[in-house]
């Protein structure tokens, strides 16, 4: 499977887990997932569907409706459940890459704590190692460069600088609740 199309099932199975949706409402709500910008489409969604409901993870539900065709309805099945969980106890590389880490932070709340530390840890890390290859070429480059592309650069600097502030703050906050028996992310209420 494509990385993209591992991304979308993530987002899909995620969506699914909170309740059931019509395929036009868990579009709507993937955009909100997946970013404005990486719309899905319909010829993509409705595969994906398919290919979940051909492992055993997603149930139709027909309902009647008052035009000629019938509205489906998607819901997770138990074995759904427990693959998005699996999915989302997976604290490698493929958890924090660029392409991947915005969906797995969108279900941080049905993650423990430890996975979401891990993520959280590898994401900062990443851009980390990021960061100082980019000072050192940007030194380089200096000289050589003309305004706009050393700005373009420094802009890049500052937003990852930024990111890396923003998980360490997210990873001292998920560990300073450690002891407090909450496993919820901060800022969320307690799940009844």
């Amino acid at each position: 499977m494509s990385r993209r199309g591992a991304i979308l099932e993530l987002a899909v199975l995620g969506l699914l887990h909170d309740g059931p949706l019509h395929g036009y409402e868990l579009r709507k709500q993937l955009s909100g997932v997946l970013g404005a910008f990486r719309a899905v489409s319909f010829g993509s969604l409705y595969p994906c569907l398919r290919s979940l409901g051909d492992r055993g993870w997603v149930t139709e539900q027909h309902e009647a409706g008052a035009g000629k065709r019938a509205r489906i309805t998607y819901q997770l099945t138990a074995e759904g459940k427990e693959h998005f969980q699996t999915l989302m106890s997976r604290t490698g590389p493929a958890a924090w890459e660029d392409e991947t880490f915005d969906v797995h932070f969108a279900f941080f709340g049905m993650a423990s704590r430890d996975t979401r530390l891990r993520i959280l840890e590898g994401r900062r890390s990443r851009l980390e190692e990021r960061l100082d290859l980019a000072r050192a070429a940007a030194r380089e480059r200096r000289e050589r460069a003309d305004r706009y592309t050393a700005e373009l650069h420094q802009h890049g600097l500052d937003s990852t600088e930024r990111e890396v502030r923003w998980l360490s703050e997210l990873i001292e906050t998920e560990r300073s609740s450690y002891g407090s028996g909450d496993d919820n992310p901060p800022g969320r209420p307690a799940e009844n």
